[in-house]
């Protein structure tokens, strides 16, 4: 593993996670002894067929699921069960519907009971962040698909979590927002530097996006390939098209396919 933060150092630390469901007379294995330390400042893109545990090993991270095995240490302390330093993007924005988006944007942060005055700046703060600044007053059903994504994402950071989490959350838009999403999220991240775990089906997006890429494969579900993805653009804006006219991302794109095609194909 090439970028390693531990998680006294203020990283994030799966120590020997394994997850197993009984089902009927059988047991399954959905994962088995995940070791994986992600750095603050990571953003990391998971690749694996469906049923490889990307959704399970997300859900652990979070809070959501108990794992069987195993450990999730965030800055040192053991990580149980759902808190402020872990936030979720999901593949729909799930906003509340009878609540403007500024409203939406400062739920979670009127939750923490944090005072008028920052839950205000924070709000104005995310939604320029997401270039939703004109938009604070309108309702979600006023909003296209990728707007209440932007707003959701929005509500997520406006907790100011560690580790941002995202299941897939551009997989329902179509083509043009879906690549417009990943350049707002590429910005949102070089300006705050959020450890972003991004799990995803699409190659391209995780070359495009992550700096670093993981691959899973099932039966059990376990992390076969862990690297510095060679094509990411460390600062600035750089065009999505260039880089997959590169040949060196046609090449890595191909690599990557043929891996996740195997792991598909017989679990190995």
């Amino acid at each position: 593993m090439t970028m390693i933060a531990t998680a006294e150092s203020g990283g994030i630390a799966l120590n020997g996670i394994s997850l197993t469901y009984n089902r009927k007379r059988s047991t399954v294995s959905a994962l088995q002894g995940i070791e994986l330390d992600l750095a603050p400042d990571d953003f990391v893109c998971v690749l694996g067929p469906s049923g490889c545990g990307k959704s399970s090993l997300l859900n652990i991270v979070a809070g959501y699921l108990e794992p069987t095995e195993g450990t999730v240490l965030i800055n040192g302390n053991e990580h149980t069960e759902p808190n402020a330093q872990v936030g979720v993007v999901f593949q729909h924005a799930n906003l509340f519907p009878w609540l403007n988006i500024a409203k939406n944007i400062e739920f979670g942060v009127k939750m923490a009971k944090l005072p008028r005055a920052e839950r205000k700046r924070r709000v104005n703060f995310y939604l320029d962040l997401v270039g939703l600044g004109q938009a604070g007053a309108l309702l979600p059903h006023q909003l296209s698909g990728g707007m209440k994504q932007r707003a959701a994402i929005a509500r997520t950071l406006a907790t100011e979590p560690r580790i941002v989490l995202m299941d897939e959350p551009f997989s329902a838009l179509d083509a043009l927002t879906r690549e417009s999403m990943q350049m707002h999220l590429r910005r949102i991240w070089l300006q705050t530097r959020k450890c972003i775990f991004f799990i995803t089906h699409d190659v391209d997006e995780a070359l495009l996006l992550g700096r670093r890429i993981l691959i899973m494969h099932p039966n059990p579900g376990r992390i076969v390939q862990d690297f510095v993805n060679p094509v990411f653009v460390p600062e600035g804006e750089f065009s999505f098209s260039d880089a997959r006219g590169g040949q060196a991302f046609a090449e890595l794109r191909a690599l990557l396919i043929s891996q996740i095609a195997n792991g598909s194909g017989n679990g190995s």
